[in-house]
């Protein structure tokens, strides 16, 4: 059994019964940052063995996951905070498992842009998760542009060394709308920002952003 482990995403206490139950008895665990899970393991006492699953070789180790998961072993997969698969390698380990008849499970838990959408005071009937906009200043905004007839709320990833950048393109493109700003969800840190794009602009010209942000339009 694949088994699809959500993480916290901040605060280690949010982990569920049933993931550290899953994460102690299976044969491995497939982590995209194993120094980050790493972390959670030690603090509930979990010895599973662990190993890299990310980006840049989420090829080669995704045939060997496949190979242990066909020989009858457990693997769990997480992703470094929420839930795996959602903007993260983890999608390409479970497609491979679909593809290849192996029986899996999700463990359900938090995931960012669910807890960003909750608190935003957005409208939350109908949404549309973007995930990472691209990287390109010129796609990004070719992408916010064919976001522009978009009726349902929007919620966004974003790294801090981009969240200027793209703050100033969504202004550019929409013009200074009501938004949310959300960082460092759960943790000591955190911060909720509700204002308009200009603000936030201004913000974080002065204050370096620390964290990982979602966005809500």
């Amino acid at each position: 059994m694949l088994y699809i482990v959500s993480t916290p995403i901040g605060n280690l206490e949010d982990v569920t019964l049933r993931a550290l139950d899953t994460l102690r008895n299976v044969y491995i665990i497939a982590a995209e940052d194993t120094r980050h899970t790493k972390i959670l393991l030690n603090r509930y006492s979990i010895k599973t063995p662990l190993t890299s699953y990310f980006e840049y070789n989420k090829i080669t180790k995704g045939e060997y996951i496949i190979r242990l998961l066909r020989e009858g072993k457990s693997v769990a997969l997480v992703s470094d905070s929420g839930t795996p698969g959602i903007s993260d390698p983890g999608a390409h380990i479970i497609k491979l498992a679909i593809k290849n008849n192996i029986p899996l499970t999700a463990i359900p838990g938090p995931s960012a842009f669910v807890y960003a959408l909750t608190v935003s005071g957005k409208p939350t009937d109908k949404f549309a998760f973007e995930g990472f906009l691209p990287s390109k200043s010129s796609s990004r905004k070719n992408r916010l542009k064919e976001l522009t007839g978009e009726k349902r709320t929007i919620v966004l990833y974003e790294s801090p060394h981009r969240i200027l950048k793209t703050l100033q393109d969504i202004h550019e493109i929409f013009g200074d709308i009501e938004i949310a700003v959300l960082r460092e969800l759960t943790k000591v840190f955190e911060e909720q920002r509700r204002e308009r794009v200009l603000s936030a602009i201004e913000h974080f010209k002065t204050t370096k952003p620390k964290g990982e942000f979602v966005i809500v339009i």
